[in-house]
């Protein structure tokens, strides 16, 4: 057993031929040259030695090498001719081996007749080879000695077995092995084989391994097949010698099918298999793959291949230390770096193969595609998906579009991920630019998930992999962040972000590429900039790197540039980066003190940066009321998110707060004097005693002086003592003013609660009858005084929201009720001033110029309408003002627009689309903060008023109005929006700003999406409260007017208002979504009061569907409940047309068709009842049994049936000859079916021939006839036989239909409709292959004699005959009258098939023409 170790560890050292002899040469060589003076030359009278002494060797003794003293082929030639010459011959043969035989029993001259020999210096000079082969080597090269010296080597062979290596260190064993191999002419190989093949079955394990390796090289192309077959036999006897079996029949002459009988074996054995024997394995596993059984093999290899286990993760996280720590590598190391090593080789292997083989590339990428579970995809499959990325640049657009899909299934989730790059980050170090570049290429996704899933690759490689693969994913980061698209930027900077917190030192070494990005901060939004200077902010004041004061410098330096800056948009970026770098510098570090005790406190030099750095700041930006305001507001975002030293806050409290009542507070009882244009006078108090020593908001002073100075007139007494501020900046100073005193109070705000009772010196709002007298400039004071008192409400409302007491709830609650009057006051002075562009409410914006996309578009029809509808709008403003707020024109995500048709005729168009102005001009009002949505919770709030002792003098109910309640549910739902909505469902339009749709929102977009649900979750229970009582409301409604929606008892505001509350609440429900139960929301279905809430209630029911047990159940509730929608009649519009928008129609229908259990029966239903009901009756009438189907709505049936219908049949499988004969029939019944509903709506064409409708028959239409060749022909193949009857009826149905798609073709070329004829040439091929197979399947059952040929004619629509065509007469629309028989049936069928192949071939030069032309 001691000598087997050491043979088994001596096998690294010497090679399997004759590489040990070479090694050996030098030393011996020496050694004979003492020898030559020794004179050890063999001496013997033997025939052997005499005969090869004549031949040119001369034999030495000891450990000196045999002398060659002529070539190798002329001894080898000599000796032959010597043996075949002697008298004695064949007889001599026997007495030379005798002789070798006898020479060899002393071990040194064995030794010596294995090792390569000596040439004699006058031979070598001559010699173009300086290698010699041994003695045994060179008479193995004998015919006549061959197979004699092979049997004496074998005989010797066992001899050597358990022996240890003598004192050379040479293994006997290995020599004479090597001695076999590369023969020029083996005399009897099949004996060589079994020779050898007995000899490993008797041989010990270390020289089984060697012998078996050697094959190739011993055995003939002759005896591949009986190696191969013994070598499998040995392979299920001793699974030890697995690996070396596998790579020796890798590399023999092996039948296929023996190979595929031997990889299975070894499959069935894969998962006992050691990890050091894998490579081999797998190696031969996927050399064995053919094309036609590549994707099978490769599934059952990923399936048992798990190397996720291989690798134990006591190991994997000492190999990771020691790879960081590089530090010395112990025992344990050593097995651990030998396992990882194992892995590498794998891959490595495996790399290899897919590298030179298309085939299993493409099949390892389609079985993971073919995968569906989340649980069944494992980290060998991302790291296979890597491997061919990174190797085969062909498949890399697959590889993408697998992942891709695989990402937004779920199927690949971020633990997996993690998992793939912790275990295997050695492997995919290698690939770190494919990685990068996949990423990148994921970024540019629409897909928010595949945008988060390509920001998880940048953000684990910069993670695992080594500093330089660091370097280049900063810097990839640094070049999304420069690309100027939206979603990039905000990508690369949260990963940035990720970064910096999860490897701060490493990021340092970066710093110098992220700081250049402040030479690109033109296309960058206010949130990313913000994101951008908090990551250079850590770097800079990071005490983990003194070396960071280059980065402090620049930022220093930019920041004092941008602020200098005269230009909005460069004052906007100085300002929030040094307020982002003031809070960074300013943090309370004082939760950290246990760690840091340097730290927890801000030394007085620091605060004098910090102090003197906002200091600047101020100055900068008092110049300009919006620089100021965006000062105050992000001062406050700052206060708000982040935790500041107590010096810095007290700072805060003392230099900026204090200076509010200065500004803008002022005695209510002082009434301010100056030449204003309206009479000032103290509006919304909400205490009715009188005081003395109340207070007010200098409101109207304040603009009427800032209009006033701007348009140079002269500074009235009361401003002249003071410095002029500017009403702009009133509701963001506030908004710092209440954070600062929450923070330094804890949430307290006693201080200030006397600003939500305080009045605001105002004038009359309400315009009444002097509207229109009134000036241009005028109305647009009156508006920006509007503007401001509603912001100064709304931030109002944002800090008293939280309170608890009821007094200071029903305050709130009455400043909401003043917020929704304004806005409806605010619509009458809007209505009449169309070019008014209202003060800003949201000052994070990259330029000043914001307007409201609707007024240019609504200025434009109000001066057309001029003044002929003034007066009926003033008229009706008065009984319905707070009507409009619900107007809006957004079909899907807006409410339901009101004050149309029979509901209220009073209202004209133009109050509709004043309203428009406040549901989009997030800029210019102040933002809700998520807080404020705990209103919702209240229901009666009972208010105590006190008199002047404090004693309750009345008690007053406030309560939630509608009103009140849709302001918050809009507010709220775009707010949801705005978070949850997937990215590529709010793109923004061509040419708009592409921050436009984040105005308005810029405190909401600091928060995480999760924050956000959170927050609205816990408003589950009170909005569900409202949903219940809204049902309720309409089902009262419907039954005190008998379900007539326009009663005379119905008051039609509330009717508008409820029905929006409505329609937002279901909304929010689904952008949220819900987690109510289905059963619960089912029941509001018959309250629904307009077609919009109707979808919006299936699609929150769908989306619950998704997480629902009971999925079959519900999706047949839901097809049910569609139903019920698309049969129901809704309250009309405009008499002319439907308040019903296409698009929704057609989303209700799709709802409907996929998820209903016989979409071939619901398309038959409503095209063969719903339909004919249609066309039979009036012009404006609609279909009793669809009543949404009219002729308006016709198209959109239409085309959602084609679409189904065609999408539902490419899901059939096309069937095959060995699938029983019942599932033959379901689908030749399914099939005859789905003819039957094409031929219903094809021949529709007929009533409605509208552009869209042909359209939509020529597009689906070849798209269906596409399916019927791939789907149906297969299936009639082998039907033919047993069914011809029904095959030939449905060959039958669907000839007249075709043929109706030819007249369709004939029609669109009279018409000369390019947007028709472009559909003509793949519709008319289509036909052809059609009549092809038809033919094709015919001749398959032996019914090649009833296929004939013929001429169609050419018709339109209606079946009239196109005479401008010569086409001839077409003998096939005789025979078909005369069809009798089967045959002739079938006869006929082909006849009119083959009629449109002819009748297309006779187009065939026409449309080329045609298209030539185009």
């Amino acid at each position: 057993m001691v000598s087997k170790r050491r043979l088994s560890r001596s096998e690294d050292k010497e090679s399997l031929t004759e590489d040990a002899s070479k090694t050996r040469k030098q030393p011996l060589s020496k050694k004979t040259k003492k020898s030559h003076i020794a004179n050890e030359v063999e001496e013997n009278d033997s025939i052997f030695v005499k005969l090869l002494k004549i031949s040119g060797i001369i034999l030495k003794t000891g450990e000196s090498q045999n002398q060659l003293a002529v070539d190798q082929i002329a001894f080898q030639k000599k000796l032959f001719q010597t043996l075949r010459r002697h008298p004695s011959y064949p007889k001599i043969i026997e007495e030379f081996v005798s002789g070798l035989e006898s020479y060899i029993e002393d071990e040194d001259s064995f030794r010596n007749c294995l090792l390569s020999c000596e040439r004699l210096q006058d031979e070598e000079a001559s010699m173009g080879a300086s290698y010699s082969k041994s003695l045994i080597k060179l008479l193995l090269g004998i015919d006549i000695l061959q197979p004699a010296i092979i049997k004496t080597l074998f005989e010797k062979l066992p001899e050597y077995f358990f022996e240890n290596k003598n004192s050379d260190e040479i293994n006997i064993p290995r020599l004479i092995v090597s001695q076999l191999k590369w023969l020029d002419r083996v005399v009897d190989g099949k004996d060589l084989t079994t020779k050898i093949m007995q000899l490993i079955s008797i041989a010990p394990e270390n020289l089984q391994h060697d012998i078996i390796t050697s094959l190739p090289e011993i055995v003939g192309d002759s005896q591949h097949a009986d190696v191969g077959k013994e070598l499998s036999d040995l392979l299920i006897e001793n699974t030890s010698l697995t690996v070396p079996i596998l790579d020796v029949l890798s590399s023999l002459r092996l039948d296929p099918n023996f190979l595929l009988k031997v990889r299975q074996l070894v499959m069935d054995k894969l998962l006992s298999i050691r990890l050091e024997d894998l490579p081999v394995i797998i190696k031969f596993i996927l050399h064995s793959i053919t094309a036609m059984d590549a994707l099978e093999v490769i599934s059952e290899l990923r399936e048992k291949l798990d190397l996720q286990h291989c690798v134990l993760p006591s190991r994997l996280q000492a190999s990771q230390v020691k790879l960081k720590s590089k530090g010395r590598a112990s025992s344990s190391g050593n097995q651990e770096s030998s396992g990882q090593n194992c892995i590498i080789l794998l891959f490595d292997v495996i790399k290899s193969a897919i590298r030179y083989e298309k085939t299993i590339s493409e099949a390892w990428i389609k079985a993971i595609e073919n995968t569906a579970s989340v649980s069944e995809h494992k980290v060998f499959d991302l790291v296979m998906l890597f491997i061919i990325y990174s190797t085969n640049t062909q498949t890399k657009k697959y590889i993408e579009r697998v992942l891709r899909n695989k990402i937004r299934s779920g199927c690949i989730q971020e633990q997996l991920l993690q998992s793939t790059f912790s275990i295997h980050y050695l492997v995919l170090k290698d690939m770190c630019s494919s990685i990068l570049s996949l990423a990148q290429s994921l970024l540019h996704s629409p897909d928010q998930s595949i945008i988060s899933f390509g920001s998880l690759l940048y953000k684990y490689a910069f993670k695992f992999f080594d500093t330089y693969c660091q370097q280049e994913v900063v810097g990839a980061l640094v070049t999304h962040i420069c690309s100027g698209n939206e979603a990039e930027v905000d990508t690369a900077l949260d990963v940035l972000l990720e970064l910096v917190v999860l490897n701060p030192s490493a990021m340092m070494m970066n710093a110098v590429f992220v700081k250049g990005i402040l030479d690109y901060l033109d296309n960058i939004s206010p949130q990313q900039i913000r994101k951008l200077f908090y990551v250079l902010s850590t770097l800079a004041f990071s005490k983990q790197n003194e070396a960071s004061s280059h980065i402090q410098d620049d930022m220093h330096l930019v920041i004092r540039k941008q602020l200098s800056s005269t230009v909005f948009k460069y004052k906007l970026i100085g300002i929030i980066g040094a307020v982002t770098m003031a809070g960074i510098m300013a943090a309370d570090r004082s939760e950290s003190s246990s760690l840091t005790q340097d730290r927890t406190n801000l030394s007085d030099e620091q605060c004098t940066q910090v102090t003197s750095l906002l200091q600047l700041v101020h100055s900068c930006s008092e110049q300009s009321p919006q620089a100021s305001a965006l000062y105050y507001d992000e001062f406050a975002n700052l206060i708000q998110h982040e935790k500041l030293d107590p010096k810095a806050l007290e700072w805060v409290g003392h230099t900026i707060c204090n200076d509010f009542q200065d500004a803008f507070v002022v005695d209510s009882c002082v009434v301010p004097e100056g030449d204003f244009p309206f009479p000032v006078k103290a509006l919304y108090g909400l205490e009715e005693y009188n005081t003395q020593d109340g207070i007010a908001i200098n409101l109207l002073p304040l603009l009427f002086s800032q209009d006033f100075a701007k348009d140079g007139g002269p500074v009235t007494s009361q401003e002249s003592g003071q410095k002029l501020v500017s009403p702009l900046c009133l509701a963001p100073y506030f908004r710092l003013l209440r954070l600062c005193v929450e923070r330094q109070h804890n949430g307290n705000l006693e201080e200030i609660d006397g600003l939500l009772d305080c009045p605001v010196f105002l004038t009359d709002l309400e315009p009444g009858e002097r509207l229109e007298s009134m000036s241009a400039k005028e109305c647009s004071f009156m508006c920006s005084l509007i503007f401001l008192t509603l912001n100064w409400f709304r931030e109002i409302v944002n800090a008293f929201c939280r309170e608890t007491s009821p007094e200071m709830k029903g305050k709130v609650l009455t400043r909401l009720k003043h917020i929704v009057e304004l806005q409806i006051i605010l619509e009458k002075y809007l209505a009449v001033t169309p070019d008014y562009v209202p003060p800003l409410g949201n000052f994070d914006v990259e330029t000043l110029d914001i307007t409201p996309h609707t007024v240019t578009a609504i200025s434009a029809k109000i001066r057309k309408k001029g003044k002929i509808e003034r007066k009926q709008e003033t008229d009706g403003s008065k009984t319905s003002s707070s009507d409009t707020l619900s107007e809006e024109k957004n079909s899907e995500c807006d409410p339901t627009p009101s004050h149309k048709g029979p509901l209220n005729k009073e209202f004209t168009g133009k109050e509709e689309k004043t309203s428009l102005l406040l549901h989009n001009s997030h800029a210019f009002f102040r933002e809700l903060d998520i807080e404020v949505f705990s209103i919702l919770h209240c229901g009666l709030v009972t208010k105590f008023i006190l008199d002047t002792e404090m004693h309750t003098e009345a008690t007053e109910v406030v309560q939630l109005g509608p009103p009140e309640l849709l302001f918050l549910l809009e507010d709220l739902s775009q707010k949801l929006e705005s978070m949850l909505t997937p990215p590529i469902a709010r793109r923004v339009p061509f040419l708009k700003n592409k921050g436009s749709r984040n105005i308005g929102f810029s405190h909401l977009q600091q928060r995480s999406a999760q924050e956000i649900v959170h927050c609205v979750f816990q408003l589950l229970t009170p909005m569900c409260n409202h949903l219940e009582n809204i049902h309720n409301y309409f089902q009262c409604l419907a039954a005190e007017n008998h379900s007539v929606v326009d009663g005379p008892g119905v008051k039609v505001q509330e009717y508008h208002i409820m029905s929006s509350c409505y329609q937002r609440l279901l909304q929010i429900f689904h952008g949220l979504f819900a987690c109510q139960s289905f059963h619960y929301l089912q029941n509001f279905h018959q309250s629904i009061p307009s077609f919009q809430c109707a979808l919006y209630l299936i699609r929150l029911l769908m989306v619950i569907l998704e997480k629902s047990t009971a999925s079959t159940q519900n999706k047949e509730k839901i097809a049910s409940l569609a139903r019920q929608f698309l049969c129901r009649v809704w309250p009309s519009g405009d008499k002319e047309k439907s308040n019903i928008s296409n698009d929704q129609l057609h989303a209700l229908l799709c709802i409907y068709l996929e998820h209903t259990d016989s979409i071939l029966k619901a398309i038959e239903e409503i095209a063969g009842v719903g339909i004919p009901e249609l066309i039979n009756s009036p012009k404006d009438a609609s279909s009793s049994t669809f009543p949404t189907l009219t002729r308006h709505t016709f198209v959109v049936f239409f085309r959602v049936m084609m679409a189904e219908l065609e999408k539902t049949v490419k899901k059939i499988e096309p069937g095959t000859a060995a699938d029983s004969q019942q599932i033959h029939e379901e689908k030749l019944l399914y099939w005859n079916m789905a003819v039957r509903d094409f031929s219903i709506l094809i021949n529709l064409i007929k009533v409605f021939d509208s552009h869209p409708v042909l359209h939509v028959c020529l597009k689906y239409g070849r798209l269906f006839v596409e399916a019927f060749l791939k789907q149906c022909m297969p299936l009639l193949d082998f039907s033919f036989r047993k069914h011809r009857e029904d095959v030939l009826s449905l060959l039958e149905t669907f000839q007249l239909d075709t043929r109706l798609l030819h007249h369709l073709c004939g029609h669109s070329k009279i018409h000369q409709d390019t947007r028709l004829t472009q559909h003509v040439p793949l519709l008319k091929k289509t036909l052809e292959l059609l009549v092809c197979r038809v033919k094709a399947m015919l001749t398959l059952n032996n019914c090649r004699e009833a296929f004939w040929l013929g001429n169609l004619k050419n018709r339109d629509l209606q079946g009239e005959e196109i005479k401008s065509q010569n086409s001839q007469e077409s003998t096939a629309d005789e025979s078909e009258d005369d069809m009798s028989s089967q045959a002739s049936k079938s006869k006929a069928t082909e006849d009119g098939e083959e009629d449109e192949v002819s009748a297309g071939e006779k187009e065939q030069d026409s449309d080329e023409s045609y298209d030539d032309s185009d």
